[in-house]
């Protein structure tokens, strides 16, 4: 199957990353393919037997996995960790099953069952499990950690409660679209018009997703990730999604929260409903200097891989 050696888009993405983000033949990840549910779905990963840890990386609606293996993935690796990067059917190089309609729903259930995947590899050596997600993948990491025991603690950039009025306003391409998406796509649903398929930009403020104008030019050629077009089931289903455990219940495990200092698309203000109402947690607030919303900034990105590297590691220390 094809895989990411033979896509060249995320190469010219990366080319707008510091050089040492940047991925070349010897430390590229190595690619598996995971069957699920009639889905082959890709992952980078970064085996290690030997790691204190373990790390799953979900990306959001305007990446993919092997951009989180760039800013993250590798870098983790490269201090020890064991790290899979999960490209969610309809994005990255991840085949959806003949006929499928996905869901946000299933990109939480794909979620679980990796983590319950990995769990049941590595049932007697005890290593935690932490999750990484960025833009919608941050409040994934929490719907995932909600309905499963074995996550150890989820790193989050932004938690977007996108049920909450503001939230809505204030991620969408306008304020039409903030204030009617939601009930539009509702009714596009019910109408039988899920399998519909739109730009993600058209719906979202995708023009944020970087703060670099050479480096969104990259981001939008690439169809599996900025440019990806996305079904009308599927927004509809992330922005009614209803975690099985609510914040005020939530008792899993710790939270980071990694808010890039200068993002344009999800300031800090539209994660702190979430995060105000974690209060059997703890919780953890970290601010990349000069980010933006995918990190391109070497500041921030070091930032963030110390922040995570140190959050990671008192999530394995806890544990044993």
């Amino acid at each position: 199957m094809a895989g990411y050696k033979t896509q060249p888009q995320w190469q010219q993405i990366q080319k707008h990353l510091p050089a040492k983000y940047q991925l070349n033949v010897a430390d590229e990840p190595t690619e598996e393919w995971w069957q699920h549910k009639g889905h082959h779905i890709h992952l980078d990963t970064y085996r290690n037997a030997s790691a204190p840890a373990k790390v799953i990386l979900f990306h959001g609606v305007g990446t993919n996995g092997r951009q989180m293996s760039t800013i993250l993935g590798r870098p983790l690796a490269q201090l020890g960790y064991e790290v899979i990067a999960i490209d969610m059917p309809t994005f990255g190089v991840t085949q959806v099953a003949d006929g499928a309609l996905v869901t946000y729903d299933d990109w939480v259930q794909i979620g679980v069952d990796l983590v319950e995947l990995v769990e049941l590899e590595h049932a007697k050596e005890g290593r935690p499990i932490v999750l990484y997600g960025l833009s919608a993948g941050g409040m994934e990491t929490y719907h995932v950690a909600a309905k499963t025991r074995h996550v150890q603690g989820i790193i989050g950039m932004t938690f977007l409660d996108t049920s909450l009025f503001d939230v809505r306003l204030h991620t969408a391409f306008d304020p039409l679209t903030g204030v009617f998406g939601a009930y539009v796509m509702r009714f596009l649903r019910i109408a039988g018009l899920g399998r519909v398929r739109v730009p993600m930009r058209w719906v979202s403020k995708m023009r944020a997703l970087v703060n670099s104008p050479e480096a969104k030019k990259s981001c939008y050629q690439d169809a599996t990730s900025a440019g990806n077009n996305v079904s009308v089931a599927f927004l509809d289903s992330w922005l009614s999604y209803r975690p099985a455990v609510a914040p005020e219940d939530f008792t899993q495990c710790p939270v980071l929260l990694t808010q890039p200092a200068a993002d344009r698309w999800t300031p800090i203000e539209l994660s702190e409903p979430i995060l105000n109402r974690l209060q059997r947690v703890s919780v953890t607030k970290v601010m990349l200097e000069n980010g933006g919303h995918y990190p391109l900034e070497q500041t921030a990105l070091d930032q963030l891989v110390n922040s995570s590297k140190e959050f990671i590691a008192k999530c394995t220390k806890s544990r044993n």
